[in-house]
């Protein structure tokens, strides 16, 4: 199966030079919308409902300290792994969500129910480790698409 490591790789080698912030949005709709498009995730990685919106803390360890990302640097993500139709369906997502900020991106996870949900509890700015689920985004999006 494909990892967040390889989807990584695979957007910046389309969008080029993006800050890990929007990296982290980028790959969590990629993951949402391949839920509800092909029926199976992209990849195996949770995100978690962090204060700044869904967070993967594999990718964020890795990274971590970073402030913005090249392609050469996600030297553990092999973009050729993904298939046609996965570069496919990510590539819709990179059409519709790759031209905002990634404060923008940010702002709209916290209008949308994943997020929302497993943040029940949590102050503002409090941490969170609760892991937004795969079938919590696949029935949000599902119903948006």
């Amino acid at each position: 199966m494909v990892t967040i490591f390889d989807v990584a790789r695979y957007i910046l080698e389309k969008r080029g030079r993006l800050s890990t912030m929007k990296l982290q949005k980028l790959c969590f709709y990629a993951q949402a919308w391949a839920l509800v498009w092909d029926d199976t995730p992209l990849f195996e990685e949770d995100f978690e409902a962090w204060a700044n919106g869904p967070i993967c803390t594999v990718l964020y360890q890795r990274f971590k300290g970073r402030f913005d990302l090249y392609a050469e640097d996600v030297t553990d993500g092999d973009s050729s792994k993904l298939t046609d139709g996965q570069k496919e369906s990510v590539d819709k997502v990179l059409d519709f969500y790759g031209n905002y900020s990634a404060l923008y991106l940010s702002r709209l996870t916290h209008l949308e129910d994943p997020w929302r949900k497993a943040r029940e509890g949590c102050e503002p700015e409090e941490d969170c480790s609760v892991v937004i689920s795969k079938a919590s985004m696949s029935q949000y999006y599902g119903g948006l698409d």
